[in-house]
């Protein structure tokens, strides 16, 4: 009679136990759902910055732009044909 009140208190530990178990990592569960969602969405605004970012270079880089840059601040301009020298090897 006696063991057989300790075998039932052990099994109603290991009951207790693993269903502490179960909400414990169901709650880890949650917990890692939520960041990976943050996470997702951080990583959803970057890939949004990125391609805003790769257009405004793309914009800064025309050849119209380079080209009035060139001339208006560098007063750089295309030399007369006649300026022009080939240097053959």
């Amino acid at each position: 009679m006696k063991t057989s009140l300790l075998f039932i208190g052990i099994l109603a530990l290991a009951v207790f136990l693993s269903a502490l178990t179960v909400m414990f990592t169901s709650h880890e569960s949650r917990k890692r759902f939520v960041e990976l969602q943050a996470l997702q969405e951080a990583r959803d605004e970057l890939n949004v910055e990125w391609g805003r970012l790769q257009l405004e270079q793309s914009t800064w880089a025309t050849y119209a732009r380079v080209d009035a840059i060139a001339r208006n601040q560098l007063n750089m301009f295309i030399p007369p044909p006649q300026a022009v020298v080939i240097v053959n090897p």
